[in-house]
């Protein structure tokens, strides 16, 4: 289901014309990216590391935990610029289609 997703977001940022629309896709596929990666470290039934040690039941990996966090931040802040270039260049242009930079 994450593939499938991931290709519509990227069809959707190939096609389309309006900066936003590209912004809000590339936001889809880092979601579905960070999901993935999640659930690489996910085990069924699994605790903590810390909450049990020396016993032998499913633990849960933490290592994508902690970078998906990083990820996650780092996507809000990307983001968050983008937009602000975006409405400072339709501020100063009135245009937000892409092809109509391309003089």
């Amino acid at each position: 289901m994450n593939l499938l997703i991931i290709a519509l977001a990227t069809y959707g940022l190939i096609t389309t014309d309006h900066l936003i629309r590209k912004i809000m896709c590339l936001a889809i596929i880092e979601s579905m990216i960070i999901l993935a990666f999640l659930g690489v470290g996910y085990a069924e039934g699994g605790l903590a590391p810390l909450l049990s040690p020396g016993e032998q039941i499913p633990m849960v990996d933490p290592m994508p935990q902690a970078l998906m966090l990083t990820a996650i931040v780092i996507g809000v802040c990307f983001n968050a610029l983008a937009l602000a270039f975006i409405v400072n260049l339709h501020r100063q242009t009135g245009r937000l289609n892409a092809s109509e930079f391309h003089d």
